[in-house]
């Protein structure tokens, strides 16, 4: 977990400077979340906390939880990540076993709201389709048990009617999304906003 060190201790001191506001609504896990300029003009009102970092697996938001999620004691949480452990080569049932441990350290805040956006097709991942539908089905399952849990579905609409991914919606790079991809993101969790908000 070395890797993410510097970044995370980074986000540690801002938060240092600008103390934690508990009962935040705190958006986590990978650059997809990080890299989401517009949280705030999406959500007005909510004044949501980004604590996602670059390259981020989902074992690295369980390893990092008590350090950039915990302070904030917060309201609720929405989650995305498992993207880029599918993509180091690990299979759908890491990604399950990871997301139960993530389970886990949500215990420590008691039954508030989750929100889990599915692992988004990415033209840059498609290769990945099928283990990508496999841990998304294993983390609704998973899920099913917890009480005040969301599956935020943003698949059907990040494809084509031919079912290919929308490369319309992602930065060059054909993994990040672009405004457009986020746009949709937003209408997505928006949908949950009287649960999770």
């Amino acid at each position: 977990m070395q890797w993410y060190e510097q970044e995370v201790r980074g986000m540690e001191q801002a938060r240092n400077t600008a103390p934690p506001r508990c009962g935040a609504v705190v958006f986590y896990g990978s650059s997809s979340i990080r890299l989401w300029s517009s949280l705030r003009n999406d959500f007005p009102g909510v004044n949501p906390v980004n604590a996602g970092f670059g390259g981020s697996t989902l074992a690295a938001c369980v390893y990092f939880f008590d350090r950039l999620v915990l302070p904030y004691r917060p309201h609720s949480v929405v989650l995305y990540a498992g993207d880029n452990d599918l993509g180091d080569g690990k299979r759908p049932e890491d990604v399950r076993d990871s997301f139960r441990a993530f389970l886990h350290k949500m215990e420590q805040l008691g039954p508030i709201p989750l929100g889990v956006i599915s692992i988004k097709p990415s033209p840059a991942r498609w290769n990945l389709r099928n283990s990508i539908d496999r841990t998304n089905a294993m983390i609704r399952q998973e899920m099913a048990a917890r009480p005040s849990s969301y599956y935020i579905d943003i698949v059907p609409a990040m494809l084509t009617p031919q079912g290919g991914p929308r490369t319309d919606l992602y930065q060059p790079d054909g993994l990040h999304l672009n405004p457009e991809g986020y746009r949709i993101w937003a209408d997505a969790v928006a949908a949950y906003h009287d649960d999770l908000f």
